[in-house]
C-alpha cells in the first residue's frame, strides 16, 4: 500500500472532500496546519433532523472529517494510512439555521495512534454545540 496523498495549499484540501460526504454536506476548511484545523458548515434542512434541529451525525461528521484531515496532515513518514479507532461525542447545543464551525487541534501525535479533540460552536456566537474525541490508528503496509 502506498502512502497516502498530503495536500498542499487549503484549496486541495477542500478538494479532497469533492464527490464525498465532506463534499455532499458543503464542509469547507479554512485552515489546516500541525496544530489546528479549522472547518465550517452551512447548517441547511438537508443536514437537519426531521424536527427541525441539526442532525447530530451531521456534526459528528464535522469534527470527524476535521480531525481525520489533522490525522492525514501529521502522518509519520511512514505511514500509509489511518482509521479511527474510537469516537466520541458530547452534544451541549444545537442549531436550526446559521454556519456551525468547527476547531480540532491534536491531544496526542504518537507512531502508532493520534488522538485529537474538536470544539463545535455556532459562528458569530459563544454558543457551544458539541465536544468530540477520536482516536486514530496510524497504519502501516
Amino acid at each position: 500500500m502506498s502512502r497516502i496523498q498530503i495536500p498542499n495549499a487549503l484549496s486541495e484540501w477542500n478538494d479532497a472532500g469533492s464527490g464525498y460526504l465532506p463534499g455532499l454536506l458543503g464542509i469547507e476548511f479554512t485552515l489546516v496546519n500541525d496544530d489546528e484545523i479549522r472547518a465550517r458548515m452551512a447548517v441547511r434542512k438537508a443536514l437537519l433532523a426531521w424536527n427541525g434541529f441539526l442532525h447530530g451525525g451531521s456534526v459528528v461528521t464535522l469534527a470527524d472529517t476535521a480531525c481525520g484531515y489533522g490525522t492525514v496532515n501529521s502522518l509519520p513518514v511512514d505511514a500509509t494510512g489511518f482509521t479511527t479507532l474510537e469516537l466520541k461525542s458530547n452534544f451541549l447545543g444545537t442549531a436550526r439555521d446559521g454556519v456551525v464551525q468547527c476547531v480540532a487541534r491534536p491531544v496526542h501525535k504518537g507512531r502508532t495512534t493520534q488522538v485529537w479533540d474538536a470544539d463545535i460552536n455556532l459562528e458569530g456566537g459563544n454558543k457551544t454545540i458539541a465536544r468530540f474525541r477520536c482516536t486514530q490508528l496510524i497504519l502501516r503496509s
